[in-house]
């Protein structure tokens, strides 16, 4: 297909694929004259995974790009593919870039040793496989800490059955990528399903506390 075809049938501008081609997120298609190619599905499906890194899950051109690079190296490995779209892990070239760990700086206060232990005493809990570095633990050991400093009495066992909550939640999740097994496909539909129905989750929420509010406290 011709240029104008790729940029119908992926709903992105023809001026914004010649400058992903120009970046290197898009490979190159096959040369048919000195100024023209032509391009196939997998340009499609790259295209909207594009997208949906750069429009939905808010990654900058350059971060796309690395996400994109490490991708070829885990598009056999649903896991692997899944931590990288994600962000649970960082591309190769983000971990390379990470500053080495500050070992002049203090012990962390108590608090924050207390919390991070927390965090870890609900994953042991939940029996959960998951990374030292996922980014989840530390806002977690956040907000706890945010709540003792305001004086609310708030710990792991409280978020035990949240957690169970976020584990039927993930199988859902998971589910919806069954029968998706092209990498590009697979990437694009676990970015939008997570990062757009966020919001719709929180929502539903706000609904169930009114209901909820309502059955307990109104006649």
């Amino acid at each position: 297909m011709r240029i104008s075809e790729l940029s119908r049938r992926s709903a992105v501008p023809t001026a914004t694929i010649k400058f992903y081609l120009r970046e290197g997120l898009l490979p190159p298609g096959r040369a048919t004259a000195a100024t023209q190619a032509e391009y196939d599905d997998s340009h499609v499906r790259r295209l909207r995974l594009i997208r949906a890194l750069v429009g939905v899950r808010g990654l900058s051109v350059s971060g796309a790009k690395e996400v994109l690079d490490a991708l070829s190296g885990v598009e056999t490995d649903t896991h692997g593919l899944l931590g990288l779209v994600f962000g649970i892990w960082p591309t190769p070239a983000g971990r390379a870039e990470s500053a080495p760990p500050d070992t002049t700086a203090g012990a962390e206060a108590p608090s924050e040793a207390a919390d991070r232990q927390s965090v870890d005493a609900l994953i042991t809990a939940m029996e959960w496989r998951v990374t030292e570095g996922n980014p989840a633990r530390e806002v977690i050991s956040e907000t706890l800490r945010t709540l003792h400093s305001l004086g609310v009495e708030y710990d792991w066992q409280d978020l035990l059955p949240y957690a169970q909550l976020a584990s039927r939640t993930a199988a859902l999740d998971l589910d919806q990528l069954q029968g998706h097994d092209d990498p590009l496909d697979k990437a694009e539909r676990a970015i939008l399903l997570t990062f757009l129905l966020e919001p719709a989750l929180l929502a539903l929420r706000r609904l169930a506390q009114e209901a909820e509010s309502a059955v307990r406290h109104t006649n």
